[in-house]
């Protein structure tokens, strides 16, 4: 069966299902739905945290730690090294520095 997607995973996204010896420890299918899902988060987070930059929290650092702390929650569909993988990239993307997690 060959695999035809053409969406590349980022070796920052795969190192949250590697382990020591690089090998996933879910189907690269399976990988590259949940790295779908928390880009889709991280886009969908810009405009809310722009938002709050500009009205509420001047602290880019208090926004990210907030937009993590949303994604922890017990409802969440993200586990903890994804809602730090989609804060990451929700920093890359608005060209911010991205605090330290210390737990990640």
């Amino acid at each position: 069966m060959s695999d035809d997607n053409q969406i590349e995973v980022p070796p920052s996204f795969l190192a949250i299902y590697a382990d020591a010896r690089q090998r996933l420890s879910e189907p690269i299918s399976v990988v590259r739905e949940r790295y779908e899902l928390c880009e889709d988060l991280a886009q969908l987070l810009i405009d809310q945290a722009q938002r709050l930059h500009h009205v509420a929290v001047p602290s880019e650092d208090e926004i990210l730690h907030r937009c993590r702390d949303g994604l922890l929650t017990t409802e969440s569909v993200v586990s903890a090294a994804e809602a730090t993988w989609i804060v990451r990239r929700l920093a890359e993307l608005l060209d911010w520095r991205c605090p330290d997690f210390p737990d990640a």
